[in-house]
């Protein structure tokens, strides 16, 4: 399979995604939730049997239907946009209403300073692991290597973002969480792309470079699939069964996980070979 020979048709099938989730970034930015924007949280604990999609409904009568709402034995955690003391009291009296003992215990506003300093401990947390996979990589490998395989996480990134921004789906603290397993999975399945590379590079110094990227990418192919695939079935189940909860977060690492396997397979190698090239 000649993937390096290939590699304008992938990074074509890149840009066909990429390129519509920047414009979207860019006039509609990202559906930030209450973690970003500031917003409440009520702790209530409920004596009956109760799920969290009934206490949904009771938030969707107040137009709060797309809160986050977690639930901890009879307890309930409901994250909603910023609430006066009325409308807090009036929500804790709809529960009551509907299922008689409610017992309020405690309440919390995240300001959106908070939100901003979250948005920018993220923007740095992510910056600093691409320096440190930077460093690493260079003094395991090389410079060249380090460059076309940080390359390859910001595909990744732009790619689960511009998804999140094209669906308007939320993003909370567990997305950058997700950001950054993602970063992980994927610089750890390019390494062990480069690092066979490396030792067919030593193997046989002459070979075309090529057909040497071409080589070394289908010995590890197999390892590359099943590695993807042992990840997403236990996502698939979560992202059906997990709940509302955590659907965004766990539907960010499925996306991130796919587009890591591909990125290091159609997407690092050939990055690696247009350095290679240029120097």
């Amino acid at each position: 399979m000649q993937i390096i020979q290939k590699r304008k048709i992938f990074y074509i099938i890149s840009l066909l995604i990429i390129i519509p989730g920047l414009v979207s970034l860019f006039y509609q930015g990202l559906n930030q939730g209450i973690d970003f924007k500031g917003g409440s949280i009520l702790h209530v604990k409920i004596d009956k049997p109760v799920s969290a999609a009934e206490v949904r409904t009771v938030l969707g009568e107040f137009g709060l239907e797309d809160s986050e709402v977690q639930k901890s034995g009879n307890e309930f955690y409901i994250r909603t946009e910023v609430l006066n003391q009325d409308k807090s009291d009036e929500l804790i009296q709809a529960l009551r209403d509907k299922f008689g003992k409610v017992t309020f215990m405690s309440s919390d506003t995240v300001g959106a300073t908070i939100g901003k300093e979250l948005t920018r401990n993220a923007i740095l947390a992510l910056g600093i692991a691409a320096a440190l996979m930077l460093l690493y990589i260079t003094v395991r490998f090389e410079w060249a290597f380090g460059v076309a395989a940080v390359l390859a996480i910001i595909h990744n990134v732009l790619v689960v973002m511009g998804v999140f921004s094209i669906l308007q789906w939320e993003i909370n603290s567990a997305f950058v969480a997700a950001i950054l397993t993602v970063i992980g999975y994927s610089i750890n399945d390019t390494i062990v792309i480069f690092d066979r590379v490396r030792e067919n590079m030593k193997r046989n110094r002459r070979q075309d470079y090529q057909e040497l990227l071409n080589t070394s990418i289908m010995q590890t192919l197999n390892r590359s699939i099943n590695t993807v695939l042992t990840s997403a079935f236990p996502l698939l189940a979560l992202l059906l069964l997990g709940g509302a909860t955590i659907k965004f977060f766990v539907a960010a690492m499925l996306i991130g996980f796919a587009v890591g396997a591909y990125s290091s397979i159609f997407i690092a190698s050939p990055f690696l070979f247009e350095i290679k090239k240029a120097i």
